[in-house]
């Protein structure tokens, strides 16, 4: 799935493209891509209608276009409260189009604009696992189905001595609290491997053993390597994971552990693994990430 890198590569391309403008038309295509919103396909419709779409926001993983109404329209300023939120899934992609482009072949939702600019809004999802929906905001101005959500390491406002005080309490490994985006948002398997290989900490260390220098580390390597992925426009395995534009990110060719199975490390050439972990894999070098003793 994308993470905060790619994520907030398509927020900056939403917030360049679309806003300020406003909806006359959104059109769902698949009844899927709307399963998150519980009034169905017609009720997402109604709800973006005559709606001026906000700068796109966003935190970790989750980004979210918060609606107003148009300003000739005010009678109905009470209502402002909503955001769209966006979850791309495994395969989501949210384009900015010429409303003369052909459709794609997995086109799930259209969003038409009142003005003459000539381009639109499209989900498209090949495994229609993502989804758009609108909510309610909270009285921070999150959608209330992300208020749970703690902030990114990026974040401004993210609180390090907090995080690194909870991490500790939380009793568990320390890839699985990278991973716990109650606890920081944004970081998913392949940022939480390539921090994880900087460190030098095997991603099964638990939490209640790691010194607190060496926590302040980890988190630091986490937040360079996803300022470097974010500088490269994320990580783009294949096609699936693209800005607004269709383009593809770079940052694979600078992954460090993700995906090099059997590579020599890049640090001391011993090569490197990968273990099924949580459904997913975990890659690290043995010789530089050893294992915590109670680790096979």
């Amino acid at each position: 799935m994308p993470e905060l890198p790619e994520v907030e590569v398509v927020r900056r391309g939403l917030e360049r493209w679309i806003a300020g403008r406003t909806v006359a038309e959104a059109e769902v295509l698949h009844p899927r891509a709307v399963r998150r919103h519980p009034g169905g396909g017609e009720d997402f419709a109604a709800r973006l209608t005559g709606r001026t779409i906000q700068a796109a926001r966003r935190r970790g993983k989750y980004l979210w276009l918060p609606l107003a109404v148009p300003m000739t329209d005010a009678s109905d300023a009470s209502d402002a409260g909503l955001s769209v939120l966006g979850h791309l899934g495994m395969s989501g992609q949210l384009l900015v189009q010429p409303e003369s482009a052909p459709d794609e072949k997995h086109l799930r939702i259209r969003v038409r604009f009142d003005d003459a600019l000539g381009t639109e809004l499209r989900f498209v999802d090949q495994r229609t696992f993502g989804g758009l929906s609108v909510h309610e905001n909270t009285p921070d101005g999150l959608p209330d189905a992300i208020a749970h959500i703690a902030r990114d390491p990026l974040d401004p406002e993210f609180d390090d001595a907090a995080f690194l005080t909870a991490l500790r309490l939380r009793r568990t490994t320390v890839k699985r609290a990278l991973l716990d985006q109650s606890l920081i948002s944004g970081v998913g398997n392949i940022y939480a491997d390539e921090a994880l290989w900087r460190a030098k900490l095997h991603y099964e260390r638990p939490t209640a053993t790691l010194p607190r220098p060496r926590a302040v580390e980890l988190l630091g390597h986490a937040r360079d390597v996803m300022n470097e992925a974010l500088g490269a426009g994320g990580t783009s395995f294949d096609s699936l994971y693209v800005n607004v534009n269709g383009e593809s990110g770079y940052f694979d060719r600078s992954l460090d552990a993700y995906g090099r199975e059997d590579e020599p490390c890049h640090r001391c050439g011993t090569p490197m693994r990968r273990r099924p972990w949580m459904n997913r894999s975990s890659y690290f070098c043995p010789r530089c990430q050893r294992p915590p003793r109670t680790v096979s």
